[in-house]
């Protein structure tokens, strides 16, 4: 383990919070509020150890998968540590377990709120929630993989730890211009959003805000009821944008680079829309008794599956008084999600496909034992590994998910409430049904179930196997230490 190494990557991601944590305190400046030295102080208390360590480069740089999927875990729980101080010393959290779920869920895009009312929240805080949603959205690493020291021939396993989806390639030959282009579209479609919310007559606050949380698909509001009091322009131009951010990145690269072909091809992206259009009509014809007109229960199946797929969160209408089954359509979405290579959460559209494919060739195999027969995704042959893998993960998805709602039923909350919160952090989509549905919180559990569900976020965010490594490698410690003390 090339800890020394882990020290200084883990030293930088550390080193760049810290002056995101002094950007917000600038926002507190500008609104004359008390939060300013509670992020500048924060800021500089954590910055300038990590300005230390970051000047002792490490002798040696060469890393492996281990070290790769360690430094990512590593990082997403010690930057939470550090992004929910400031909540606490403002007396916006009560005690440290609501403030570290509160930025754990702003870091991963969950969206899932213990705050009874964020309209009480200073403009720093709510600014800081969402601007933790674009930080993960991507993914802090991938942001510091341009920066970090003789990463270049390895960093594809700090890729693989960090961004979301079965399988992870380069868009040029150097990973760091990958991590720069991938930044770069993601910060011009944030721009981008922002303008059109400007021109939708939205305050440029509430703009900057929701268009940070947007694209990081992580749907922190900065109104009780989400974006329900805001104008039908504004929650159109939301949809759309949340449906941008949940398509893969690599097609906007090929659409910049004139590659309409590559673009087009993508069997992931058709089968995303196509799921989309056809669960909007059905919920819009499940619910049109519920509104004015056809146009209006249309609009508002458009913009939450739009949020659900996408797993943002946003909410324009009560989606938990919806019939059972647009409800029960909402809860398949949670655990379908957005396309791999997105800032989105959720197993992946392209998982999903590849494992109904590769369960009609195991229905077809019983039929025609001797037919040899392969999964073809995007126009190509899967090699059995990855397939083997999606099967694995899935396995590991499905046990940890039951192991976590066994444990929140001993909160004694009613079965939908617990399932449907489960769903909702494992996938990072916020807003659940029952008690923690979108015009509620997850204030309801207790701290019990908030650490569980802490860890479901983060796992969902990281796709389980660099938490789990984290925490194999912790137990194996342990046991050392132990036999030592034995000895």
């Amino acid at each position: 383990m090339n800890k020394s190494f882990i020290r200084h990557s883990l030293s930088l991601c550390v080193g760049i919070e810290s002056l995101f944590l002094m950007l917000t305190s600038l926002v507190a400046l500008i609104y004359h509020e008390r939060g300013f030295l509670a992020y500048f102080l924060t800021g500089l208390i954590v910055g300038l150890p990590a300005l230390y360590s970051i000047s002792k480069r490490p002798k040696n740089s060469v890393f492996f998968a281990k070290e790769g999927f360690v430094l990512v875990a590593l990082s997403w729980i010690v930057l939470s540590m550090i992004g929910a101080v400031p909540l606490l010393l403002l007396g916006e959290a009560s005690n440290f377990v609501d403030a570290l779920f509160e930025i754990v869920s702003g870091f991963t895009t969950t969206g899932a709120t213990i705050m009874n009312d964020v309209t009480a929240l200073t403009h720093a805080t709510l600014f800081w929630r969402s601007f933790t949603h674009w930080i993960g959205g991507m993914g802090m690493l991938v942001f510091a993989l341009a920066i970090l020291p003789g990463t270049e021939g390895r960093a594809m396993y700090i890729m693989k730890a960090e961004a979301p989806g079965p399988s992870v390639g380069k868009l040029v030959s150097k990973l760091s211009n990958t991590a720069k282009i991938l930044y770069g579209i993601y910060a011009g479609l944030t721009l981008l959003q922002v303008v059109s919310l400007l021109l939708c007559k939205m305050p440029i606050f509430d703009s900057i805000v929701l268009s940070l949380a947007t694209a990081g698909t992580g749907g922190f509001g900065i109104m009780n009821d989400s974006f329900v009091s805001y104008s039908t322009s504004a929650q159109l131009v939301t949809t759309i944008f949340m449906i941008i951010f949940g398509v893969n990145f690599n097609v906007y690269y090929y659409l910049l680079i004139k590659d309409f072909k590559a673009a087009f091809k993508c069997e992931e992206v058709r089968w995303y829309f196509g799921i989309i259009i056809v669960s909007v009509l059905l919920i819009a014809f499940n619910i049109t008794s519920m509104f004015n007109s056809f146009f209006e229960a249309l609009k508002h199946a458009f913009f939450n599956v739009g949020s659900v797929i996408t797993t943002t969160g946003f909410a324009s209408h009560d989606f938990n008084t919806w019939p059972e089954f647009s409800k029960t359509i909402l809860l398949i979405l949670m655990f379908i999600g957005a396309c791999a290579g997105s800032t989105g959460g959720g197993i992946k559209v392209s998982r999903i496909v590849i494992m109904l494919k590769d369960f009609k060739n195991t229905v077809d195999h019983y039929v025609f034992p001797r037919k040899i027969k392969h999964v073809f995704f995007e126009g190509k042959a899967l090699n059995n590994d990855l397939v083997y893998s999606i099967r694995s993960y899935i396995s590991i998805y499905f046990f940890l998910f039951f192991i976590s709602l066994l444990l929140l039923s001993l909160n004694d909350l009613d079965f939908a409430t617990n399932f449907s919160a489960v769903a909702a952090c494992f996938n990072n989509i916020g807003p659940a049904f029952g008690l923690a549905g979108p015009m509620s919180n997850y204030n309801c559990f207790n701290y019990f179930s908030k650490i569980v569900l802490i860890f479901d976020m983060l796992a969902g965010r990281l796709e389980l196997i660099p938490i789990l490594i984290l925490f194999s490698l912790a137990k194996n410690r342990h046991k050392q230490v132990k036999a030592i003390e034995d000895e």
